[in-house]
């Protein structure tokens, strides 16, 4: 007599592999973050999603922050590392409407980036344009590259 397991959705493993996924989409948010993560690659649940670039002289930070009011943003360096506060207001449904589907979060966020190296917290600059955030953060002295002349004895 052979026994046949049936892999239905009622299946037990299946309910676990469904609850784990469920969690790790809930917890996701909560996880740390680095900038190990390979381009293409998906960062769900940090927010807001950033590139960091170095041009030699500083560090840009581009970041995605769309429909949030720029002076509702707070940012901050401390050291090498910039933190990005701030609050997504949901936006306002008509009465009598139900979701089908709700992607876009809400809510407060807080995001610190540990930069390469020191930079220069009193130069450091900040636009916002077509919801996209860009921050300039020019190395520190003390962290510049410098050219060693060398002389003949």
């Amino acid at each position: 007599m052979a026994i046949v397991r049936w892999l239905g959705e009622n299946d037990l493993f299946s309910q676990f592999d469904r609850m784990q996924r469920e969690m790790d989409r809930l917890l996701s948010p909560y996880r740390s973050s680095s900038f190990g993560s390979s381009v293409g690659r998906s960062n769900s649940g940090i927010y807001p999603p950033i590139n960091l670039y170095d041009n030699g002289e500083s560090f840009v930070v581009r970041a995605e922050i769309p429909g949030l009011d720029p002076d509702k943003l707070d940012l901050s360096v401390t050291g090498n590392t910039l933190t990005l506060r701030g609050d997504r207001k949901p936006l306002e449904v008509e009465k009598g409407w139900n979701y089908h589907r709700q992607e876009r979060d809400y809510g407060e966020f807080r995001r610190a980036l540990t930069l390469p190296e020191m930079v220069d917290s009193t130069k450091v600059q900040a636009s916002f344009k077509n919801g996209i955030l860009e921050i300039q953060l020019p190395r520190a002295e003390q962290a510049k590259q410098r050219k060693i002349q060398v002389t003949s004895a």
